[in-house]
């Protein structure tokens, strides 16, 4: 299954957003406003526009930052030809200069067309809510990011989700279930997605942040395997963290 895939030609990757302030009085009076008008399409009974920013306001790109990207890749050791998997990891709280050294990365290493993209979820929200912060922020979209005008059948980017959808359009199944199914170790074993802004703007505690989403990258990676019918699976002697 899957045989076209090349999974050392795969960048794994995984992002953390949150809210853009930690208060919604903090938003200048045009952004409150803009808030309010989304806020009130969004927004749960009894909900004040300043409890949906807190709860949601991350997930938009517009009113929301990322504070944490994690990439990952399998590679061979030139001397053995063992299999390892390599993370990196991007965690800051001011989004220019972690969007700046990404950028830098993309561009320096993986400008090669053999390179994309795998991910859970990813086209629907990571990889285009990075390039929206790029724009926001200044910044190039650099080459492996850049799909517009192309066609969709022309996107070579693995979303495992899509792969789990086996066409369906209107099933949505969270890795942490995928994982859970299909026998892999679970990555939510500490905090969740929910967490983050709280762990965030409370806690100030980006670092387990950034091992939160390592761990996304790992599972995606083993979940690929998975899907692929690999008869070996990523072990815990194959990671390598830098």
């Amino acid at each position: 299954m899957l045989d076209h895939i090349n999974i050392y030609n795969l960048l794994y990757i995984d992002i953390e957003t949150v809210p853009a302030y930690a208060h919604f009085d903090e938003l200048n009076k045009n952004m409150q406003l803009l808030w309010a008008t989304k806020h009130e399409q969004l927004r749960h009974e009894n909900e004040t526009p300043n409890d949906g920013y807190i709860n949601r306001a991350g997930i938009y790109s517009e009113f929301g930052k990322i504070i944490c990207v994690s990439m990952g890749m399998f590679y061979k050791v030139r001397e053995t030809g063992e299999r390892k998997f390599r993370v990196k990891t991007f965690a800051a709280d001011d989004e220019y200069t972690l969007l700046q050294d990404l950028s830098a990365l993309l561009i320096d290493k993986f400008s090669d067309e053999r390179f994309h993209f795998c991910g859970h979820n990813i086209r629907e929200f990571d990889l285009p809510f990075i390039c929206r912060r790029l724009l926001i922020n200044g910044l190039t979209i650099p080459p492996i990011l850049n799909i517009q005008g192309k066609r969709p059948w022309e996107v070579n980017d693995v979303d495992t989700l899509q792969l789990w959808k086996f066409g369906d359009y209107k099933h949505y199944t969270s890795l942490k279930l995928l994982a859970e199914v299909l026998g892999l170790p679970t990555p939510k074993d500490d905090i969740d997605g929910k967490d983050v802004c709280r762990v965030y703007w409370q806690e100030h505690n980006l670092n387990r942040i950034a091992t939160y989403c390592q761990k996304d990258v790992i599972t995606v990676a083993r979940l690929l395997l998975k899907l692929k019918g690999e008869p070996e699976l990523l072990t815990d002697s194959e990671i390598e963290i830098i």
